[in-house]
């Protein structure tokens, strides 16, 4: 029995050690929680909260939440907004899936250690290949923008336009896009056009 139970630790440990098992264990509940026990969001545009708090495995040396835990929590939040609106639904009925191609943040102030706060979550607009989507860290203290995301989220197997009229069961005229995320999407198209002229690389290979 002893030899069992230093058995299953040593498992455990090895888990913690060689694989980020809070987030294995936290983006499939963030998935179960927003498909069993929210409600569907019937509008796409319709902004989503999702809830957070700072924890001492958060901190960095300053003590204040760093950096990468910003993205990881935007990732959970994400993930619950497009379970919640269907868009991951209609993704595996449509047998296409979705990968993160871009990303970008500003940090305007520092979230600390227990402080509780939301990140809001809405879907901005989208193209012919990707879906753009904003995360604000709010803090619950006060109301305060903490952190602005912005993410590119690209559709392999088929395309945004077919994806909303699955879901909306007509067709649907994107919204246009804010003018600061029309420039970032330049940007990431100039980047891309650089980095394939450096690879040697034609114009006509996109970025997977």
């Amino acid at each position: 029995m002893l030899g069992l139970l230093v058995a299953l630790l040593a498992l455990g440990l090895a888990v913690f050690a060689l694989l980020d098992a809070w987030y294995l264990v936290r983006l499939p509940c963030a998935v179960l929680r927003a498909r069993l026990l929210q409600p569907r969001v019937r509008d796409l545009l319709a902004e989503q909260r999702f809830p957070g708090r700072v924890l001492p495995s958060d901190l960095d040396l300053l003590l204040h939440m760093n950096n990468a835990r910003y993205l990881r929590e935007a990732d959970f939040a994400r993930v619950a907004h497009l379970t919640r609106c269907g868009v991951l639904g209609a993704l595996r009925e449509l047998r296409a899936h979705t990968v993160l191609a871009a990303s970008c943040a500003r940090h305007r102030r520092s979230l600390r250690l227990l402080e509780p706060f939301e990140v809001r979550t809405r879907l901005l607009g989208w193209d012919d290949r990707a879906f753009y989507l904003e995360a604000r860290f709010v803090s619950l203290r006060d109301g305060f923008v903490c952190a602005l995301l912005r993410f590119r989220q690209h559709l392999l197997g088929t395309s945004p336009e077919r994806v909303v009229q699955h879901l909306c069961q007509r067709r649907v005229e994107p919204p246009e896009l804010p003018a600061d995320l029309q420039h970032w999407i330049s940007y990431n198209e100039a980047s891309s056009q650089l980095l394939r002229m450096e690879s040697g690389l034609s114009d006509v290979t996109k970025d997977q």
